[in-house]
């Protein structure tokens, strides 16, 4: 059985998923309404922050958006994403616990892996659409050819250390769907407000090429 089917549609939609932290629950729904409009409608709201449910279900009611919580780490936090409307999840890597928790949910899951064995492992269970991370750190592109060539049924979204200069390398990859980053939200430009910026961003990010 493919879990993956809902997590690969999103992944396909733009090139870049931002990747997002964000501490006023007044900036949710401008932040989300920018980003929309730079044409990168997927969202990633990190459980990092004590207002990040609040976020999330601001965020949800931005039309034309889809929008998931990061850094699902335990089956509390996978009910608490989806009451809070959260239509996706992303998790730093996988338990058979926070699995279980997402498939009993019904919350689709962007599942977590930095090896061979853990991408091996989710296959196994159903997940071929998983989350390279930490990318840089883990390898990078060079892991990604690494993993890709006796996996070639499994595709990734590389998160954790992409910025403008390195996407359009991972981006290339036959493995690769698209990338995470948070470069078009940096925390300057969001605590200023500047949400014209922000969609400035999003348009350039969602140009790049794949």
């Amino acid at each position: 059985m493919i879990r993956s089917t809902y997590a690969r549609k999103l992944c396909e939609i733009a090139p870049i998923i931002p990747v997002l932290v964000v501490h006023d629950v007044a900036h949710a729904r401008p932040l989300a309404q920018a980003l929309v409009a730079g044409g990168l409608p997927v969202l990633e709201v990190t459980l990092r922050t004590p207002n990040a449910l609040d976020v999330i279900s601001e965020m949800a009611k931005v039309e034309g958006g889809y929008v998931g919580a990061g850094t699902l780490v335990t089956p509390d936090d996978v009910v608490a994403a989806k009451d809070a409307g959260a239509t996706f999840g992303v998790s730093p890597g996988a338990t058979d616990m926070l699995l279980q928790a997402c498939e009993d949910n019904d919350l689709p899951l962007l599942p977590g892996a930095a090896t061979a064995s853990e991408a091996m492992r989710l296959l196994e269970r159903g997940y071929d659409m998983l989350k390279f991370f930490p990318a840089e750190a883990s390898g990078g592109v060079d892991a990604l050819k690494g993993i890709g060539a006796p996996l070639p049924q499994i595709s990734f979204c590389p998160t954790g250390g992409v910025n403008p200069q390195n996407a359009t390398k991972y981006l290339s990859q036959p493995n690769v769907v698209c990338a995470g980053g948070s470069w078009v939200a940096p925390a300057d430009l969001v605590q200023s407000e500047n949400w014209a910026e922000i969609e400035n961003l999003a348009r350039a990010a969602s140009q790049l090429p794949r």
